[in-house]
């Protein structure tokens, strides 16, 4: 099967698209709108919003190039057996998951805060995992997905860049998987923390994955579409 290049730290990594997955992690309302978990938290939202526009770039084209796309929800069931009281017990108590929100009860599956921005909405083909932690593979079924898919690298993107990305990745490379972060396409409340994640992933001959950007994988596919 033919692969194609992507520029990447710490090297470049060649990868089969037919075998490659794109997982957008956790682009919800709860964490980038105004109202929703991040901002109960104290966060300032606005600084996740610069990545939209990556992610959908990507993922537009990882659509038309047939790549199988993953999106992630972190929430709770309504009735919060799922949720660790330890997690819960986080913040004051009319701002901790369950609480009413502006979007309706903070992190619980169902409530509109919980949903995928309407930027980025998945398509009835295109699966969503609701995961009940950090992780993508906690208590999920998304390695028995990749594993019927055949997939062997994932492209990884969304917030944020040091929780539930990067506990993704780390979850990934244990299984064996190649993960790429695509760093414009990451975003995290804390600039410091971003940069810092990306460079942890790559470290030490790339401990963990790689880190490439958007524009370096779309380059890779336009190139193997003409070499098609």
């Amino acid at each position: 099967m033919a692969r194609a290049e992507i520029a990447a730290q710490p090297f470049p990594l060649a990868v089969d698209f037919a075998r490659t997955a794109l997982v957008i992690i956790d682009m919800q309302r709860d964490f980038l709108e105004p109202g929703g978990f991040g901002a109960a938290l104290g966060n300032d939202v606005s600084l996740l919003m610069g990545v939209v526009g990556p992610c959908l770039r990507i993922l537009t084209a990882a659509r038309e190039a047939g790549l199988l796309v993953v999106h992630t929800r972190e929430g709770h069931r309504p009735d919060l057996s799922d949720a660790p009281p330890a997690k819960v017990a986080r913040g004051t108590p009319d701002k901790r998951i369950g609480a009413p929100g502006p979007m309706g009860r903070i992190l619980i599956r169902g409530e509109p805060g919980h949903d995928i921005i309407p930027e980025l909405a998945p398509l009835p083909d295109e699966p969503v995992i609701d995961k009940p932690g950090k992780g993508a593979f906690y208590q999920t079924d998304l390695e028995l997905m990749l594993r019927n898919n055949g997939i062997e690298t994932l492209l990884v993107c969304g917030v944020t860049t040091e929780v539930c990305v990067h506990t993704t990745i780390r979850e990934a490379n244990d299984r064996g998987y190649r993960c790429i972060a695509l760093a414009d396409a990451c975003g995290s409340y804390f600039p410091e923390f971003h940069e810092v994640g990306l460079r942890m992933i790559a470290a030490q001959g790339g401990i963990f994955g790689w880190v490439s950007t958007t524009g370096d994988v779309l380059a890779a596919l336009a190139a193997h579409e003409r070499a098609a």
